[in-house]
């Protein structure tokens, strides 16, 4: 099991956590993590755009001029794809772009995901993250003492001083433990989870 060092909001080491292997110490699969973040991708698409095609736009139901002896080429509408105002050739149509993942391809592309922040040293662990008041000033003193810039907070649950005062920080942002996913936790150089998330996020995926 991998041993990483916790914080304090001001910055200073106060311990160390022993991480589950099952969660933060799998083999890191980067087919099911790429196939994750192309499915959240894919899923969060609207799918509504939509070109007319010749057959859809107005007018030109009469022939231009006659087929022979004008010295133009023949033509048969004037909403052919070659003219102005003409139909688009092949219209992109309103689509649906989503696609599923199994429920174990989806946990373990999460499992990967975490485990490469840890191999990378890129997950810190603090003991709590509590404020006082809503106030971003005090929450980017919290982030410059863990001296990370863009970076996911994972909290343990709802504090809204902590997330109200995030909120307005540039390139972070904050997740509870069962919204994480996989596209997020690539996004942002840095995961910061306090202890309490870390535990929850063990019982849950473990």
């Amino acid at each position: 099991m991998a041993n990483v060092a916790v914080y304090n909001m001001e910055g200073k080491e106060v311990g160390t956590i022993e991480l589950n292997d099952a969660v933060f110490g799998v083999e890191v699969n980067e087919h099911l993590v790429h196939l994750a973040v192309v499915n959240q991708l894919a899923n969060n698409r609207q799918g509504t755009q939509k070109a007319k095609t010749r057959s859809e736009v107005s007018g030109g139901g009469k022939k231009p001029w006659r087929q022979k002896g004008t010295g133009h080429a023949r033509q048969g509408s004037t909403r052919a794809p070659q003219w102005t105002g003409g139909g688009v050739v092949f219209a992109p149509v309103p689509r649906d772009y989503t696609f599923k993942m199994n429920k174990k391809e989806k946990r373990l592309a999460l499992k990967s995901a975490l485990t490469s922040r840890v191999q990378e040293n890129k997950l810190i662990v603090v003991d709590e993250l509590k404020l006082g008041e809503i106030k971003t000033k005090n929450m980017k003193a919290v982030l410059d003492a863990l001296n990370v810039k863009k970076a996911l907070v994972v909290l343990n649950e709802n504090d809204q001083n902590v997330v109200l005062s995030t909120r307005n920080i540039a390139d972070v942002k904050t997740a509870l433990t069962n919204t994480i996913n996989v596209f997020d936790i690539l996004k942002y150089n840095t995961v910061v989870v306090t202890k309490a998330a870390v535990q929850t996020i063990e019982e849950v995926y473990a």
